[in-house]
């Protein structure tokens, strides 16, 4: 072949290249701008800037570390390598001390640049991270094989709500490996959250090495067995298998860099005077009996907790000496919650301290405790942080308040002008249910579906402008009780954790659910290809029960308005082809409802289904003498004639009613004389959460002689039963159900009166 053939095919080869090449180039789009938490402002313009080769990146000395962040980000996820010289194309880090907040960046995409500035490096760490949501997904996982990518010009400016953002991990119930904690701790910071509360200690494990304690380790981090299923199932059944581990010291320190280089303070939780049994274990001297004890084996609340002597605050001034040389941060968290008093009235030396010091009680003890260990950690120059029950008996002078039992913990110390954070049960307890479906995993109980983490607002009400002020922030909580495995974790964590993420960073007047709920339909593909395992129910149906002129009615919703709700009544799967709801469904027989959403044709949730009995009791009046509790009171009182039975695991569902410590009497009013031939019911008995069956329940006929009282035996199955066959007429029905009375000793809750758990009421 001669030389100018060659010449010729190479030259057609190099155009055809060129032409896919080009082809290509425009094939890549910008990613279109859908950040979360949704910035302060942004302004989308036209045209988009090229990452690429060519592109330089340069900081200021002091974004250094965040510049590099960047570039690492860019090089792993892509064949993409930036030059670190100044020109054109450029990524630049700017410091801006115009900028009032610390935290907050500004972020400018232009053709020719992309400009990130803040007054300091956490401020250049979130511009960072909101620039990472305008690159393809593929940059997580190192997939884009593409040599250049289009960034769409934006204009941005955006800082913080709140100063501070958490998400907590408790290790001491199941232990989770170095990489899962960094794994945790860079979810968190690509969501602009900027602390991990490290709860290190518990009654079931003790997670990190303390060099002149060895037995913490060798003993206090080992449980002999561990609890299978549900606290609440009786018998307590367990596993026979030696469990535990810790973090060496090593470890935390290689941890604690890893989250500062991501701008994430860790918190270090070491749990006092409560939740120390295994502690105890290792050092028996520590507890008020000096009795041998073994690390707890099952979740709840233990009696035995340090006791009050010399040598008790030696030993955890000694621990907590080890534990600030490894936390650089300003916080230390001592726990202080649910440590029960029962071991100091009796001993000896606790009433000595309480004597010697002029104290009123043993919750005033507490408050010494507590405030002994403050004054001590102020000494090394930290600070403490408690769960709200540092509150009971006086309030430690510098604490920070850490308000989980709702939020008036909160209110009561922000009044005090102290420093508070909120992260209430009703709305930041991960492990809490997070769909209605009865084949979700165990959970503690409780039920916080996304929407309402996302319609949290950490500002109480009862506070004024200027208490409001001492609101720190918010944080999600995972007690891992139920949590077994790092994918359970996540299960639970995500995606309630993103839309907290907005909760505390962006400004109410920013945020829209349905809006959010698109941003995270895109979020949630990045968590794919970074194999996190959420939960995904983002158009899951809920079905609510109604009467309107008599009649029962139930209402479906789904989370987003543009995608459609098929369902059908004869008990079949819905699909395409099934009716469109558009109204609430009348119910005038036993009836099976299934429903789903629907994107066009593709089903694109699980499948909700109500079953509702008719019976003589639907669509009638019903008066109590007393409210449901408030936490467990969603579907209203109606709830206990609407023809539908709560869930025979889910005890938190909107079907239970909750009474908390009170006989309960109610009054159905059929409307007329009406032949009756049985009434039923049941009880739900879950010890463990202090729910009892009642002791007795009376029910009688008013207008009638009838009067027909029925011992409930003592039982340890999870729901009783209780079924009365007779044959009376009459237009009312009148139920007493008589609270179990105050929880024995021994068990969880004793001292305090038991809750009532009722389900639907059943006149046939």
């Amino acid at each position: 072949m001669s030389n100018l053939k060659l010449a010729f095919r190479f030259s057609l080869l190099t155009t055809v290249f060129l032409l896919f090449s080009s082809c290509a180039d425009e094939q890549i789009t910008a990613v279109k701008p859908a950040i979360i938490p949704v910035p302060t402002s942004q302004e989308i313009h036209k045209g988009t800037f090229m990452i690429s080769n060519t592109t330089n990146i340069n900081s200021d000395a002091e974004f250094l570390t965040v510049a590099n962040f960047l570039k690492a980000f860019i090089e792993n996820g892509s064949p993409i390598e930036l030059q670190q010289s100044k020109g054109e194309n450029t990524i630049s880090f700017v410091k801006d001390n115009s900028l009032t907040n610390d935290e907050a960046y500004t972020l400018e995409v232009t053709s020719s640049a992309i400009t990130i500035k803040a007054k300091t490096a956490k401020g250049a760490f979130y511009g960072v991270q909101s620039l990472r949501q305008l690159l393809p997904i593929s940059f997580e996982n190192g997939s884009y094989l593409e040599n250049k990518v289009p960034v769409q010009n934006i204009s941005i400016k955006d800082s913080p709500r709140f100063r501070y953002r958490g998400m907590h991990l408790d290790v001491g119930r199941h232990f989770f490996s170095v990489d899962f904690i960094k794994k945790y701790i860079d979810l968190l910071s690509m969501l602009k959250m900027n602390t991990f509360h490290w709860h290190l200690t518990e009654d079931q494990g003790w997670r990190i090495e303390i060099k002149k304690y060895p037995k913490l380790n060798e003993v206090a981090a080992y449980r002999k067995e561990t609890l299978i299923g549900h606290y609440s199932d009786q018998p307590h059944q367990f596993d026979g298998k030696r469990y535990g581990g810790y973090y060496t010291q090593e470890q935390v320190k290689d941890i604690v860099a890893y989250a500062t280089e991501r701008q994430v303070t860790v918190i270090p939780e070491i749990e006092m005077p409560g939740h120390s049994q295994a502690a105890l274990s290792a050092y028996p001297h520590l507890g008020c009996t000096g009795k041998p004890i073994e690390v707890a084996t099952k979740w709840g609340v233990f009696e035995d907790i340090y006791c009050t002597k010399e040598t008790t605050f030696k030993f955890l001034e000694d621990v907590l000496d080890e534990v600030m040389a490894l936390f650089p941060g300003k916080y230390i968290h001592i726990g202080g919650d649910e440590a029960p008093k029962t071991r100091w009235k009796t001993c000896k030396n606790c009433q000595q301290v309480i004597k010697r010091e002029g104290l009123k009680d043993e919750h005033e003890l507490q408050s010494y405790f507590i405030s002994r260990m403050e004054k001590y950690i102020n000494s090394k120059g930290k600070q403490i942080i408690g769960w709200d029950e540092i509150l009971e008996g006086g309030l430690a002078p510098n604490a920070t308040v850490m308000s989980w039992r709702g939020t008036q913990g909160a209110v009561t110390a922000a009044k005090q002008h102290h420093d508070v954070i909120l992260t209430p049960g009703s709305h930041c307890y991960f492990d809490h249910y997070q769909s209605t479906k009865e084949d979700e995993p165990v959970a503690i109980g409780g039920f916080l579906p996304l929407q309402k983490v996302y319609s949290f607002n950490p500002i109480p009400k009862e506070l004024t402008q200027e208490e409001a002020k001492y609101v720190l922030g918010a944080q999600g909580n995972v007690w891992t009780e139920y949590m077994k495995t790092s994918e359970h974790v996540e299960y639970m964590a995500f995606p309630r954790m993103v839309a907290l993420s907005e909760v505390v960073w962006s400004s109410p007047n920013n945020k829209n659910f349905e809006n959010f709920r698109e941003r995270l339909e895109i979020y949630q593909k990045r968590l794919d290809v970074r194999k996190v395992n959420y939960a995904n129910h983002l158009y899951e149906v809920s079905g609510k029960s109604e009467i309107k002129d008599g009649s029962s009615y139930l209402t479906l919703t789904t989370s987003s308005k543009k995608k459609k709700i098929r369902y059908t009544t004869d008990g079949s799967i819905p699909n395409s082809n099934s009716t469109v709801y558009s109204s609430p469904i009348k119910v005038d027989k036993n009836t099976i409802i299934k429903a789903a959403s629907f994107d066009n044709d593709l089903k694109v949730s699980s499948v909700f289904e109500q079953k509702i009995r008719l019976h003589k009791a639907v669509g009638k009046n019903i008066t109590l003498n007393v409210e449901p509790h408030p936490k467990y009171n969603a579907g209203g009182t109606i709830a206990l004639i609407n023809g539908i039975n709560g869930s025979n695991k889910r005890f938190g569902d909107k079907e239970w009613l909750g009474f908390s410590g009170k006989d309960v009497e109610m009054t159905i009013d059929l409307g007329k004389a009406t032949e009756i031939n049985t009434i039923t019911t049941r009880f739900h008995n879950g010890k463990g959460q202090w729910i009892y069956a009642p002791s007795q329940v009376i029910i009688s006929f008013p207008g009638n002689d009838e009067f027909l009282p029925i011992e409930l035996e003592s039982s340890d199955e999870l729901m009783v039963d209780l079924k009365l066959s007779t044959k009376v007429t009459s237009q009312f029905v009148k139920i007493k159900v008589v609270n179990y009375g105050v929880i024995p000793d021994g068990k969880q809750g004793a001292g305090h009166k038991a809750w009532t758990f009722i389900d639907e009421i059943i006149i046939e």
